[in-house]
């Protein structure tokens, strides 16, 4: 009998064991908790100004990351970036909305994570820039959508998104201030006003709004028994909202909160150097969320994919830089490229000669941009707060350490000459690496592209080209590069219209007015390509003299018809109208007789064209 006892005590044992284990999850649920237009001003990364206690007490049981780039300064290329695992450059998706292909096998991490039998949801906010497919999300979300899974044993990858702290919030009014303006912590490129302190102000009130929501989902998570199986993940989308920030690749724009929490049950999967409430100094950025999730789930991420795991089964060695850009920003057309080690970031221009800041309608709806660029207008602002109204350096170097507004560029003290050539090469290397789609103007890149294949497979099928125009655009655009007028001049007539368009960039930035030079640029101005033809207006503006100017504007209004030349040409065009040429009445006035928009614009941008004919026509001197 005692024999039988035993045995039945020991089936009983094994039964609870078996049943233990069933019940306890072989893989972890994810929860990735999103607040937009944020950069690190929060408790826990020392901002004392902040009021954050629901995430400074996630932190205080999470790894903090100290240095996270969203890799783009504005929403829709960093979630593309998220989304994809890839640099939003590579896809050509680069821009401030726009819907570009993706390569038909290309998998984007929701679908992946879906093969693996995960339930993945999204509340609420895509926002991609692509045209094609869907991200893969499944239904049910809401700010608890695990408790809509098939069943409890179904793991779950949840993002929640919050946007209270968007920078349309800001600006809202009116507004009972909850933090001290006169308190409010001012960068130094901003001027003191009553306007700016009120907006930075409020967005710290904004901050602390968001935080009573992280909060909130915090708190169901434990409610429903899911704290200790469940990683996770707390960041913001990109920079503050507020103006030099959001939609600029400086630290200001690109850094952001990451904090991981990993429950001890799946502590192995964590971060290499985790420590409850301590601190990585490891580098990590947006294109490495996917690959990362991926790894977590315990499946391989794609070979396609560019980022590095930094946690799980897949995670991969710590990497030297991380890397950021600016495309065109709503209806301002850019391309900055920068990078960072951690302490150092390094910018590079290919627009120098326009000024840092424009006129973009959704920024100065926000009343700090509209004072800033009052005052600059009237000679109100010191040196540190003017340079962002006024044409750019090819290149910019800032020490975070000493300068951490970014303000003192260091790019020309011979005692930083070796670390600038180091990361000039690390970008130049990186566009060619990953094939920067960013290199062609926006409306080149839609005119070369077949409309069956992707931008990416456009470049993974012309990548010597890609090599030579990466050295084509740096050299063209850099005062200092060994491009000879007489190769610009050379390559202006090259036989790919994307090497002619940097050719005659660099004629006009060098203002190389030599007969030879002007004869090739007058050339260019009827190039089949309209973008390499809008480049030679405005070179020609910059190196022409007064009798050729009529026929620069003229050629401009025709290259600004949005029904004749498209949509982006024609974005291209009101830009160099706007920058390069003098505004009469009579200009004014053709300018707003021009077409706003096509009939069936491409997806995001229809009323981009308008904005611009409209903010041209009712310019002041």
């Amino acid at each position: 009998m005692i024999r039988v006892l035993l045995i039945g005590i020991s089936i009983m044992a094994t039964l609870t064991t078996t049943q233990r284990a069933e019940a306890e999850p072989t893989r972890p649920n994810i929860l990735w908790i999103t607040s937009e237009d944020n950069g690190p001003h929060l408790g826990c990364y020392g901002d004392t100004y902040a009021d954050t206690p629901h995430i400074d007490a996630l932190a205080a049981k999470s790894l903090r990351f100290r240095h996270c780039w969203s890799n783009a300064p504005v929403c829709a290329p960093a979630r593309t970036t998220i989304i994809s695992g890839m640099h939003a450059t590579s896809l050509g998706g680069h821009h401030m909305r726009s819907g570009v292909r993706l390569p038909a096998d290309m998998k984007l991490y929701p679908q992946v994570l879906r093969e693996a039998d995960y339930y993945c949801t999204n509340h609420s906010k895509t926002d991609y820039n692509f045209a094609n497919g869907d991200a893969g999300w499944q239904k049910g979300g809401g700010k608890s959508p695990w408790r809509n899974r098939p069943d409890e044993s179904t793991p779950f990858m949840s993002v929640i998104n919050f946007t209270i702290s968007h920078e349309s919030q800001i600006r809202k009014r009116p507004h009972t201030l909850v933090h001290d303006p006169a308190k409010a912590p001012l960068p130094k490129y901003h001027p003191d006003t009553p306007e700016v302190r009120h907006d930075w102000a409020q967005y710290y009130d904004k901050l602390t709004e968001m935080d009573k929501m992280v909060g909130s989902v915090l708190k169901d998570l434990e409610a429903d028994g899911l704290a200790d199986s469940t990683i996770i993940f707390y960041y913001g989308d990109h920079g503050s909202g507020m103006p030099r920030s959001k939609r600029w690749p400086f630290d200001s724009g690109l850094r952001v909160p990451l904090l991981v929490h990993v429950p001890e049950q799946f502590r192995s999967l964590a971060p290499k150097d985790y420590t409850a409430g301590g601190e990585s100094t490891q580098l990590v950025s947006f294109v490495d969320l996917a690959p990362t999730v991926i790894s977590l789930a315990g499946v391989k991420p794609p070979a396609y994919m560019q980022g590095t795991a930094f946690a799980g089964a897949f995670a991969g060695p710590s990497k030297p830089y991380l890397f950021g850009w600016r495309g065109r920003m709503d209806e301002r057309v850019d391309m900055v490229r920068s990078c960072t080690d951690g302490r150092y970031v390094y910018m590079r221009h290919f627009y120098p000669d326009r000024p840092y800041l424009k006129h973009v309608d959704y920024m100065f709806q926000t009343p700090t941009t509209r004072v800033w660029k009052q005052m600059f207008d009237e000679g109100k602002l010191n040196q540190d707060q003017a340079k962002f109204w006024q044409p750019k350096p090819a290149e910019e170097l800032f020490d975070l350490e000493s300068d951490p507004d970014e303000v003192n560029n260091l790019a020309g003290d011979a005692e930083h000459t070796e670390r600038v050539s180091m990361m000039r090469d690390a970008v130049h290397r990186w566009m060619v690496d990953t094939g920067d789609m960013g290199m062609f103007p926006e409306a080149e890149m839609h005119r070369v592209v077949p409309e069956d294949q992707s931008p990416r497979e456009y470049a993974l099928s012309h990548t010597a080209l890609m090599t030579r125009l990466a050295e084509t655009a740096l050299d063209a655009t850099n005062f200092d590069s060994d491009m000879t007028t007489e190769k610009a001049i050379e390559l202006s007539a090259d036989p790919d219209a994307v090497i002619r368009f940097w050719a005659v960039r660099g004629i006009g930035i060098r203002n190389a007015n030599t007969p030879a030079a002007i004869q090739a640029v007058k050339r260019a101005m009827n190039d089949e390509s309209p973008s390499v033809a809008i480049a030679a207006c405005e070179a020609m503006q910059v190196i022409g003299d007064k009798a050729d100017q009529q026929a620069v504007t003229d050629r401009l209004l025709e290259l600004a018809n949005v029904q004749r030349v498209g949509h982006f040409a024609a974005i291209e065009a009101l830009n160099v109208l706007d920058l390069q040429i003098p505004l009469d009445a009579k200009l004014k006035k053709q300018i707003a007789a021009l077409p706003r928009s096509l009939r069936k614009p491409p997806p995001r941008v229809g009323k981009y064209v308008g904005r611009l004919v409209d903010d041209i026509s009712s310019a002041t001197p």
